[in-house]
């Protein structure tokens, strides 16, 4: 599994960071590839060169050159390479400049409510002319050493929202950024059911649904009646006993399907929870 952008490393990406953040990277892919992409930041993929097909448990994508994916944050997709020639482009989203687009531009944002965070991971876009032009300009600070370029690809950043909102006619992009500007939160319930099985920490689950670590937990206490940890390992238990009572898998396979790294542990959790140590049903 890549999670990126913490995961892009000099040897597969050459990258360009405002401050300490990864702005933009660009990968020419080795084939064939297929892997799990966790996105930490929200991230707008251009296709260069090349196919590609992108999967998550709600969409199935399948992109070539020209292509522009808006991926929004916390989700996992199935990236599959189906070209030898795949090249990209990736553009991360950090929210201080995201929010500070925003509120330099009030009028673009004159919408109702926010598109809902979580419904689709990802908008496909397509290119244009002046768009093609934009990504040209880009690569020259691949290379430049000019102490300004910072300031440089602040503006980039800028320029590359006003171009990806010029290109949405469903205006669906407009709704995400301005829901992010405002802070909203994503549901609780909706969140945990989805990533309840993903190697998350209880602070990747808190930033992924909007809030500070403290107020994660605090809000988490008042939907649950319960702790995040204490929800977390009852829900995996019960998957591992649904599993156990509906699957052919063992108890090896299982418990590290739900996130457990050493099976006497899991066994020892579950003896606990059940009065019995895991078997097959049936």
């Amino acid at each position: 599994m890549l999670r990126v952008p913490s995961d892009i490393s000099s040897q597969e990406f050459e990258s360009l960071k405002i401050q300490d953040m990864t702005f933009v990277a660009y990968r020419n892919e080795v084939y064939p590839s297929k892997y799990d992409v966790f996105f930490e930041e929200h991230a707008v993929i251009v296709v260069l060169e090349g196919e590609k097909k992108f999967t998550s448990p709600t969409q199935e994508v399948h992109v070539d050159k020209g292509d522009i994916l808006f991926v929004q944050r916390g989700f996992y997709l199935m990236s599959e390479s189906i070209h030898e020639a795949y090249k990209s482009l990736v553009f991360f989203f950090d929210e201080k400049l995201l929010k500070e687009f925003v509120g330099l531009h009030p009028e673009l944002f004159n919408v109702q409510n926010g598109a809902g965070l979580f419904e689709n991971p990802i908008l496909l876009l397509k290119s244009d002319d002046n768009f093609e032009k934009f990504i040209q300009s880009v690569f020259p600070y691949f290379r430049s050493r000019t102490e300004l370029k910072n300031h440089f690809l602040r503006l980039k950043f800028q320029e590359l929202l006003l171009h990806l909102m010029e290109l949405d006619n469903s205006h669906q992009l407009r709704g995400i950024l301005y829901s992010l500007y405002k802070g909203e939160k994503v549901d609780l319930p909706f969140l945990m059911n989805s990533y309840y099985l993903k190697p998350l920490t209880l602070n990747e689950l808190a930033r992924l649904s909007g809030r500070s670590l403290s107020a994660f937990k605090r809000d988490f206490q008042d939907e649950f009646n319960t702790s995040p940890a204490l929800w977390l390992k009852n829900k995996r238990l019960d998957y591992a006993d649904f599993l156990l009572r509906n699957s052919t898998k063992n108890v090896s396979e299982i418990s590290t399907e739900i996130g457990y790294e050493s099976v006497s542990h899991f066994i020892k959790t579950y003896k606990e929870k059940y009065g019995t140590t895991p078997k097959r049903q049936g």
